[in-house]
């Protein structure tokens, strides 16, 4: 992980389009030391992140090509607990303001580019805290987003809810583009050779319907 300023600040935002992307942000002071973010997937319909940049509140640009990679058992629909909580590698300091990502969707064999604006609402509850639902005791701080890839480039972000169900950030702009439309990731992916599905996955699609769900 690299973490720089200034020109890459603006870089990350080059070609970005849409108002929440052009709002004056402040730094918002964050309670804890470090934020993460897990990609998931449903059951046997992997995809692969090859990059990851993320720009957070403090204006400091992160790059990211060591990647905590996806990891998910939902079938049908999103389950409503998805997620690892801590991550070794996809960390930052201070809440997101934008987070622009590379990946493999192995069941479309495609390569995506999916950008992701946060509201400022996610933002303060992200520093937010409450009694943690295992020990009152201790304080739980919302810190922990969790990002789904699924068939026909659907992507879906959450927070993790202190034991609860997932909370759906409805207020994230989430822009997901692929084939010509490709900027940032194109010639960016981990299958040059081209795609192959394992037989776990021709046995767990075989007689259902593509999307196989409602991601």
């Amino acid at each position: 992980m690299k973490a720089i300023t200034g020109l890459l600040s603006l870089l990350l935002l080059a070609g970005c389009t849409g108002g929440k992307a052009q709002e004056k942000q402040s730094s918002i002071k964050a309670p804890w030391d470090e934020w993460y973010f897990t990609f998931s997937t449903p059951q046997a319909l992997p995809a692969q992140v090859k990059l990851v940049k993320l720009l957070d509140t403090d204006g400091y640009g992160y790059v990211f090509q060591t990647i905590d990679q996806p990891q998910g058992k939902s079938v049908d629909t999103w389950s409503q607990y998805i997620g690892k909580g801590y991550s070794p590698f996809n960390k930052a300091k201070s809440p997101p303001q934008m987070i622009k990502f590379c990946w493999d969707s192995i069941i479309d064999k495609r390569v995506y580019e999916t950008t992701l604006f946060f509201s400022l609402d996610t933002q303060h509850k992200m520093v937010s805290s409450e009694p943690d639902w295992a020990n009152p005791k201790e304080t739980y701080y919302f810190r922990y987003i969790v990002i789904g890839l699924a068939p026909e480039g659907k992507v879906r972000v959450w927070l993790q809810n202190n034991g609860k169900p997932n909370l759906l950030l409805a207020n994230t702009q989430i822009t997901t583009v692929s084939g010509n439309k490709l900027v940032m990731c194109k010639n960016e992916t981990n299958f040059p050779d081209g795609y192959a599905y394992s037989e776990g996955m021709k046995a767990f699609i075989k007689d259902k319907k593509y999307p196989y769900g409602s991601w």
